[in-house]
């Protein structure tokens, strides 16, 4: 649990970091001259490369077990976010929110792959949903600290420059796991990974799951847009959007902790609830209501909290010791396939009708269902 602990500091100050920048992301490229197309485009190639080049460095962290460099440089990454600070120019911008996504890629198989060891004593679900709890507590301040500086007559380059702060700290706390954890593997041996059946290979069961993941998450619009919509809808304020954010982050980290302990009570039927909620989500985000926008944002934070916590959790549950950081690069390259193609079809659909856009949501989340169901049939076949 101590790695657990200081590894979700770790996250925080990372959030504080990214998640501030990102509640602003989509008003500040418009401010820099960005369409609706170039906003999801953007928002879609950058959550492509944050997770389909985790296949590279879920495949290199089984391969050398080097977790904790792996881990740095992915942390080490995060100080592109308040070079923004500098950004003139959209194009500019958009590089440098891509590198961020790109330093999460590389970070994100090798942590995972320390918590899943870390959290086997506690239970997978709750391990991961500890983690995201204090994950989102960041989320939720970086949000609130960019608000702050817009309300106080500040502008965006006060907000990134102010973000130096916690990603520095996001590194100093990462050194001190690693000098007390050196080895977070030996917190769980080979032989415990139990009902996967052949380590030497990843089980059918997870393939299908992929998949699942790839045509659930494109149906899940980005914040970027949503925020871009309550920009140029005159929905509120700027200075409101990074609110709106931290509610949405707030509701995520509450949502981690209750699904986590559900999923360790009850398993993988807990997942169904992703393309369940996420059918809902656009009908009330991209309304013209303030309160309907609302409601969709608190559901938005929902689908988000049972992402980062217990479809990570089930990987761990599905795949052996000896290829799980594989499989976490496998799973997360799905997740950015999705999240590209969402978001590359989503902006242009929106600046067709917005009628168009739930059509694509519902249509995938839909055809998310039956795949849902194929997983859990699979999984039941599963050595016990």
């Amino acid at each position: 649990m101590y790695l657990i602990i200081l590894l979700g500091i770790v996250s925080l100050f990372g959030d504080i970091t990214y998640e501030g920048a990102r509640s602003v992301a989509g008003p500040y490229l418009a401010t820099l001259g960005a369409s609706a197309s170039v906003v999801g485009l953007v928002a879609g190639i950058g959550e492509f490369f944050g997770y389909a080049l985790r296949l590279a460095s879920g495949y290199l962290a089984d391969r050398t077990r080097a977790y904790w460099p792996l881990t740095f440089i992915g942390y080490g990454l995060l100080l592109s976010i308040p070079l923004l600070a500098f950004a003139g120019y959209w194009q500019l911008a958009a590089v440098l929110i891509i590198l961020e996504r790109i330093g999460k890629a590389i970070r994100s198989p090798a942590r995972d792959t320390m918590l899943s060891y870390a959290a086997k004593g506690v239970g997978r679900g709750w391990g991961f949903a500890v983690h995201e709890a204090l994950d989102q507590i960041g989320a939720i301040i970086g949000p609130i600290v960019f608000s702050l500086v817009l309300l106080f007559h500040g502008d965006y380059h006060e907000g990134f420059t102010l973000l130096w702060i916690p990603a520095l700290l996001s590194l100093v706390v990462l050194a001190i796991a690693r000098k007390k954890v050196p080895s977070p593997q030996k917190l769980e041996a080979p032989d415990e990974a139990g009902k996967q059946g052949d380590k030497g290979k990843l089980p059918r069961v997870f393939w299908f799951y992929t998949i699942f993941t790839l045509v659930s998450v494109a149906g899940f619009a980005n914040f970027q847009l949503i925020s871009y919509h309550l920009h140029v809808g005159g929905i509120v304020p700027d200075a409101q959007i990074p609110i709106i954010y931290a509610i949405a982050m707030g509701v995520d980290a509450l949502a981690a902790l209750v699904v986590g302990k559900t999923y360790d009570r009850i398993g993988l039927i807990s997942l169904l609830a992703v393309p369940l909620l996420t059918l809902t989500i656009p009908f009330l985000a991209f309304a013209r209501s303030y309160n309907l926008v609302l409601m969709g944002i608190v559901l938005w934070g929902m689908v988000m909290g049972i992402q980062e916590t217990i479809m990570r959790a089930a990987i761990a549950d599905l795949t052996s010791v000896e290829r799980r950081g594989f499989a976490y690069g496998v799973f997360n390259t799905a997740l950015g396939a999705g999240w590209l193609l969402g978001g590359a079809l989503m902006g242009p659909l929106y600046e067709l009708s917005i009628n168009y856009l739930i059509l694509f949501a519902v249509i995938t989340e839909l055809i998310s269902i039956p795949l849902f169901f194929l997983v859990k049939r699979a999984a039941s076949l599963l050595p016990k």
